[in-house]
This record gives structure tokens, C-alpha cells and sequence, in this order.
């Protein structure tokens, strides 16, 4: 652990540049579990970057910090490539610009060529800009759907997508190495953009991501015949322009925006969690359908990379779950390609562990390949970029997580939530030319395939008694792992930081194929099963229930009963 008083009195001493930390710094004066918290540890550098709290202290987001960790980038390029260059963007986060344009100021000190957007955008236009301009490395300040007090500093490889564990580990040594007051070399911004080793991205990119976007539809011209009804949210975030350019460009002109979440907004004032896995975001969107209803509610998260759907049905809208958009996308792409006869030889979808079993039952209907990877998108950017490399990016047709994070087309190697909102609107404008809304579409699939109920658990852990708590928790649960769950026998235990999954009847032990993850899962009889993990990103657990039985009804009690039982297992 960190010398606190120390390191307090240091920040103190030295943290001059911002007069919000000098503020708060003066404000914790004396309060030991307020010092603590911002200084125990130093925010740690990941494959995930930098996730914090915005702040004074090592375990805070602040220009120090930020400025800290691109020296030692800095530092990892300059050695590792010739003539790097790095792409920079941001979201509409508090500080999401004062960081970027710092971030970009010590790179240029450094000699490395910076692309910077001009203003916020969604985070796939960074992936996309790393591989327009060939840069070594992108930079994007942004913490997705975590709440108003945190922000974030995401690096991404030259294939677009977020940093191998081995850069990362590298870059994280150079970061040690460096000094947080002095050891970052700077460069003011402006004198970068009039020297010209800083470049702002022109619209011809923006221009160029939006062709490759378009590429990816299934169904041209049903936009315009459905007259398809939208409302849309871009929680306050970058989505506003692009989101709504591209539905234009498809033909969806019936489009109505949730004015008070509109425009960029840091401290999201209506939607405290910008998440468009909670309800309450849609509150402002449903409250708007009483004057006139819409087909469709649509909310892209703060970074605009997940989106999440509010679908009507009898009157009433209903949140359709990650999983379950996933599952839709899977069906209507597949089969339209059948359809059409566009479907290519060796298709494959490929999605995360966690995400539905029912993704997979179908792909196996259209004779289409599943590929199960470890959470975190990354890993469907690296797939991606092998089918690339071997001039088969063809067969790619859907990449998604759980977590309603979507990607078709290689255009980027992120989560794109431009190209998802044009999908599902495509998808709901084909299905309505059809007499069918997206909720019957899904119970259509249920029928078809079986059951698949999937939730989700969060049990969040703050500070670092929480960090603890979780670790014991993983600890006990790997050392002791259930022998029942609900009163089912548990098949199979999946370990997937020792990489190896026990068969528990027979005692035999086969090797999983990943990278090592923290990560245990649970195989219930009949496809059931749990899947238990800290969160990459969030100081929480999380709990992956997935409960098949022959209908809606027995499917809830199984989740009911799964969900008891785990919290008596880990108890929480």
C-alpha cells in the first residue's frame, strides 16, 4: 500500500495545474478515510486503460494521472515502433476534453504524430481512426456507462481494437517508471495543432466511417416503405449526430429526439446511470409516446458503443435485454442473407461466454459457426482482424456481448453502437412491413428454439475493503466450488484463470482455450448454468444466471431459485 500522508502531502504540495483538485484536496484535510480512498493505490493500467473516480489523488482520474500514464505510452511506442502515431477522441464526460487535449500535448512532446477529433464522437470512430490513419496506438477518454463521477483513458492496438494484455503489461512498465509531477514531458496544445505534429481528423473521415456503416445493411430500401417510428436518446452523450445522420441515410425520417437528453451533458442530470440496460433511462422516452406513441425507443450509451431498445407491445414498452437484441440480430441477419442468397460459405457469429447459449442453437440452424470468447470486445477485434489477414472477413456476420455491445462489418474492432442502431431500426422497420413488432418477433424465436431466460446479477464493492471482499469471494468460490446450485447437480466447473474445466462426475480435467480470465462457471443439467466474475471496469461482481425450461414461466422460477442460492454461496 501506498504511503498516504505521504503522498498527500505531496499533492499538496505539487497538484497546482487544477484548481478543482487544489479545492479538493483542502476539502479532505484531516479526514483519514477520504485520503485513503484517493490514495491506497494507483489507478492500475490495463488491457481496460485507466477507470476512475474523477479527482485529486494516485487512485483518481486527473491530468496527473492521465498525463503519467501517456508518457510511459510514450515511452512504450517510441521504443516498440518507427515514427509513431497515435489517434485521439473523446466522449462527453466532465474533463473528457481537458484530458484528451493534455494526452495529446505530451505525445507531441514526445514526437509522435497526433490525429485528434474536433469535437466528441462516438467511440468506434476511434477504433476506425486508428486504421484510417495507420497509427501505432488510439487513445479514448471515456467511461462508457459508468455514472457522472468517473471517467476513463482507453488505449487501442493498431489493429483498432483495445490493447493485447502483452502492450498493456508493457506499457504499464514504462508508466512505472515515470514520475507523477515531473516526469511527464508536455507540449501546449494549440503550439502542437500550429506545429502540426497535432491534426484534427477532417469530415472525410467522419464521411468515410459512415459509408463503411452502411455497408452493413441486409434489407436496403424497407426503412423507407415501413415508416418506421423512432424515439431516441443519446443519454446525453457523443450519439446525437451520427446515430441520427445514419438512420437519415437508411430512410427512417420519422425520428423524435428526448430533448432533455440531447445534447452533451457530463453530469447526465436526467439519467444518473447512463446505461441503457436500466429502465429509468427510457423514463424521458416513454413519457414523450403520450402524446404520440413510436414503433421503437432507442438510447446509445454515453460513448455510444452499447445500445439498448424499448419495444411496443399492446400498448405498452417493454425493455428487450441485451441478450435478447443479440438473439434477434442473429436471427434476422442470417436469415436474410439465407433469403437472398448472400449467406457466405463458413459463416460464423461469434460472441462472449456470457451472451446466450441461444445465439449459438441459431447459428447451428443455418449451418453457421458459433465462436465463444472471453468478455471484453477485444477478443472479437482480434478474430475479426485473423479472418482479415487470411481475406475472409466475409464471414463474419454478427460479433456481439451481452452487455449490448453489437459489431457487423470490420470497419472497426469495438462495439459500434452507429451500426447497431441502424441495424435494429432496419430490423424492426422489415419486421413491421410484416405485421410483426419486435416483442412477437421474440417470442416467434422463443418457440422456435426453446427458452433461454439469461439475467444478470450486480453486487457493487466500493473502495478498497470492497477490492478485498471480491477478491475473497472469487478465492472461496474457486477453492470451494458448489456441488449443487438450486438443487441441481453441477456437470462441469469451468476455471477460466487456471484454463480448465472438471468434469465433476468423472473427475477429468480438459483445457479451456483462452487467455486466463477470473472467471468461473457453473454447467447445470439441460443448459442451465451460472458464470460468476469481478467486473474488468467497475468495482462489482457479477453473476451470470442462465436458466432453460419449457416456457417463460418455469424459466423464472429456475432464475429465482439460481439467484437465492448463489448470494447463500457467496455470501452476499
Amino acid at each position: 500500500m501506498n504511503d498516504i500522508n505521504a503522498l498527500y502531502s505531496l499533492w499538496c504540495e505539487k497538484a497546482v495545474a487544477d484548481e478543482d483538485l487544489i479545492n479538493e484536496l483542502n476539502s479532505v484535510r484531516g479526514n483519514e478515510d477520504e485520503i485513503l480512498d484517493r490514495f491506497y493505490k494507483n489507478l492500475e493500467f490495463g488491457t481496460a486503460g485507466l477507470r476512475g473516480v474523477i479527482g485529486a489523488g494516485t487512485n483518481r482520474m486527473n491530468i496527473y494521472t492521465v498525463n503519467q500514464a501517456t508518457q510511459g505510452l510514450a515511452d512504450y511506442l517510441n521504443s516498440a515502433f518507427e515514427n509513431p502515431s497515435v489517434a485521439i477522441a473523446y466522449d462527453s464526460r466532465i474533463k473528457s476534453d481537458v484530458f484528451s487535449k493534455s494526452a495529446a500535448g505530451v505525445l507531441a512532446a514526445n514526437g509522435i504524430k497526433v490525429y485528434i477529433y474536433p469535437e466528441l464522437v462516438p467511440t468506434p470512430m476511434l477504433s476506425y481512426a486508428v486504421r484510417y490513419f495507420k497509427c501505432a496506438s488510439g487513445i479514448i477518454l471515456t467511461a462508457s456507462h459508468n455514472p457522472a463521477k468517473y471517467n476513463g483513458y482507453k488505449c487501442y492496438d493498431p489493429n483498432g481494437y483495445q490493447m493485447t494484455d502483452e502492450a498493456a503489461a508493457k506499457t504499464y512498465e514504462f508508466i512505472q517508471k515515470v514520475d507523477m509531477f515531473d516526469g511527464a514531458k508536455t507540449m501546449d496544445f494549440d503550439e502542437g495543432v500550429k506545429d502540426g505534429i497535432i491534426e484534427y481528423i477532417g469530415d472525410e473521415v467522419v464521411e468515410s466511417f459512415y459509408n463503411e456503416v452502411l455497408k452493413a445493411r441486409v434489407n436496403e430500401g424497407v426503412c423507407e416503405k415501413a415508416d418506421l417510428s423512432v424515439i431516441y436518446t443519446p443519454l446525453n452523450g457523443t450519439g446525437n449526430k451520427h446515430v441520427r445522420a445514419i438512420l437519415k441515410r437508411i430512410g427512417i425520417d420519422n425520428v423524435r429526439v428526448v430533448k432533455e437528453q440531447e445534447l452533451p451533458d457530463g453530469n447526465f442530470p436526467t439519467c444518473p446511470f447512463p446505461n441503457p440496460e436500466i429502465k429509468q433511462v427510457f423514463e424521458c422516452a416513454i413519457a414523450m409516446t403520450e402524446s404520440e406513441k413510436a414503433d421503437l425507443l432507442l438510447a446509445t450509451d454515453p460513448d455510444c458503443d452499447r445500445v439498448g431498445i424499448a419495444v411496443l407491445d399492446n400498448g405498452e414498452y417493454k425493455l428487450m435485454s441485451g441478450n435478447e437484441v443479440g438473439i434477434m440480430l442473429t436471427e434476422y441477419l442470417l436469415s436474410s442473407l439465407k433469403e437472398q442468397g448472400k449467406l457466405p460459405a463458413n459463416p460464423i457469429v461469434v460472441k462472449t461466454i456470457v451472451t446466450s447459449q441461444l445465439v449459438t442453437e441459431i447459428a447451428k440452424n443455418y449451418g453457421a459457426e458459433t465462436a465463444d470468447l472471453l468478455t471484453g470486445f477485444k477478443y472479437i477485434g482480434e478474430l475479426i482482424t485473423k479472418l482479415e489477414k487470411k481475406n475472409e472477413t466475409e464471414r463474419f456476420i454478427v460479433g456481439m456481448e451481452e452487455s449490448y455491445g453489437y459489431l457487423r462489418g470490420a470497419h472497426a474492432r469495438d462495439k459500434d453502437a452507429v451500426v447497431a442502431s441502424m441495424l435494429i431500426c432496419e430490423m424492426a422497420a422489415y419486421y413491421k412491413s410484416k405485421g410483426i413488432s419486435l416483442y412477437n418477433q421474440m417470442q416467434n424465436i422463443y418457440k422456435q428454439y426453446g427458452m433461454f431466460l439469461n439475467s444478470l446479477l450486480n453486487f457493487n464493492f466500493e473502495g478498497a475493503a470492497g477490492m478485498q471482499k471480491m477478491s475473497d469471494m472469487m478465492t472461496s468460490l474457486r477453492n470451494n466450488p458448489p456441488k449443487e446450485i438450486a438443487g441441481e447437480k453441477v456437470l462441469t466447473v469451468s476455471d477460466y484463470l487456471q484454463s480448465t474445466c472438471t468434469d465433476t462426475e468423472s473427475g477429468s480435467v480438459s483445457e479451456i482455450k483462452l487467455p486466463k480470465s477470473n472467471v468461473l462457471s457453473f454447467r447445470l443439467p439441460g443448459g442451465s448454468g451460472v458464470i460468476v466474475r469481478p467486473s474488468g471496469t467497475e468495482p462489482k461482481i457479477k453473476i451470470y444466471i442462465t436458466a432453460v425450461a419449457a416456457d417463460r414461466a418455469s424459466a423464472e422460477d429456475k432464475t429465482k431459485l439460481m439467484s437465492a442460492d448463489m448470494e447463500k454461496i457467496l455470501g452476499i
